[in-house]
């Protein structure tokens, strides 16, 4: 029997609010004003309006304000309306009044009941591994329990960075709701190791609360597999050592999963490795040349080549312009043939410390043997020649003696 009696009294209610609506004027002149104009609530708060429903038209006519909760109290033509804990998702609060000639005339005070989100928790759809590089992924945030839906904003983080800020569709709903939110990605290699998250945030309006409500969900470490990179040149300039010194080669490259290395050297022989430094601690002759270095994982390969030059261990850069030098001017000092000029200047280059010593020992012994002419011809110019036969004969006459008496 109460049951019925409650039913009734609700379609009664229902009714009437359906004649006051479907009969009412809001642009009258003189239409009943709220304050405040809008309300936002927290489901299950407090809140309070009044209504100042006329000046002078309803003053003997029937006012009054409709509402499926909390209570009204009338102080003149201001009418107070109050809710201890509003507890209906759907509120339309009426104020109305009618005027001589049966004319309706209201105004509509919005309400709008809201929930913070309860739960906000973000994945990757149908992603049991790691990501590759380059493909597309999506993201997907889920909100728990929030309401009204049509207000909610869903913010995709990586890192600090927004990445999206998809809207719903559902803009009727009042109630609370769960909702699904995605956005779509296509990671590089340096999104390896990023933090992806979600922010849900109810943005109700200047009505609404100051801070407006929010929620965020866990953080997802993104894994991002990747071919090899190098992190410098594949073709660096070419690299001088001198024999006997070390010689270290760097082939620097990042990739996921870890690559290995493989080392080529100019004779041929393939080395295989996991560091990225090839370290030659004393180089030899066998050390010139073209080295190739080969990284490789499961999604790719990437090489560099390296070309090294090998030097004397007295090696200058000046060095084969000295010897050049040299040779073109001491080798016509010692009467060689004219195809040793480029004999000598070719193999400057392959053995210059050997052939600036063997320059200087010829340079020197050329300073002795032209001395010695020097002196040679000296004597003869400043002495003049002398005959020994006549030198004797001339002493002999004129240390002869002198005959005695007898």
């Amino acid at each position: 029997m109460f049951a019925r009696l409650v039913i009734l009294v609700v379609s009664s209610m229902s009714f009437l609010h359906r004649f006051h609506v479907s009969g009412c004027d809001t642009n009258c002149a003189d239409k009943p004003v709220f304050t405040p104009s809008s309300l936002v609530v927290k489901f299950g708060d407090p809140t309070s309006a009044n209504c100042s429903v006329c000046e002078h038209a309803c003053v003997k006519n029937k006012y009054g304000v409709e509402s499926p909760a909390g209570v009204t109290r009338k102080d003149g033509t201001t009418i107070s309306w109050t809710v201890d804990s509003l507890t209906e998702w759907s509120v339309s609060s009426l104020c109305f009044y009618s005027d001589d000639a049966g004319h309706q005339c209201c105004t509509f005070l919005p309400v709008t009941v809201y929930q913070p989100p309860q739960k906000v928790s973000i994945s990757f759809v149908n992603l049991t591994g790691p990501m590759l590089e380059g493909r597309q992924y999506t993201l997907q945030c889920t909100v728990e329990h929030v309401a009204p839906v049509k207000d909610l904003r869903v913010t995709f983080y990586r890192g600090q960075t927004a990445l999206g800020q998809p809207q719903s569709n559902n803009t009727t709903v009042e109630k609370p709701v769960i909702q699904i939110f995605s956005v779509d990605i296509s990671p590089g290699r340096e999104e390896d190791g990023a933090q992806y998250w979600c922010e849900a945030k109810l943005e109700l309006g200047p009505e609404g609360p100051k801070l407006p409500p929010v929620e965020t969900s866990q953080n997802i470490t993104a894994t991002v597999h990747y071919q090899p990179h190098l992190e410098g040149s594949s073709h660096p300039d070419t690299i001088r050592v001198r024999e006997g010194e070390l010689l270290r080669l760097n082939c620097s490259a990042v990739a996921n999963p870890p690559p290995t290395y493989t080392w080529t050297y100019p004779s041929g022989r393939r080395e295989a490795s996991h560091a990225d430094v090839l370290t030659i601690n004393s180089t030899t002759v066998s050390d010139g040349g073209k080295f190739t270095c080969s990284v490789v994982n499961l999604l790719g390969n990437v090489t560099k080549e390296f070309d090294v030059e090998l030097q004397g261990e007295f090696y200058h850069p000046g060095s084969r312009l000295i010897v050049t030098v040299l040779v073109f001017a001491v080798v016509p000092t010692l009467n060689v043939p004219p195809f040793s000029f480029f004999f000598f200047t070719q193999l400057s280059a392959a053995n210059p410390t050997g052939i600036i010593i063997a320059v200087v020992v010829a340079v020197v012994l050329v300073i002795v043997a032209s001395g010695l002419v020097a002196y040679y011809c000296y004597r003869q110019n400043r002495w003049g020649q002398y005959n020994l036969k006549e030198v004797f004969s001339r002493s002999h006459m004129r240390h002869s003696a002198v005959p005695t008496a007898n």
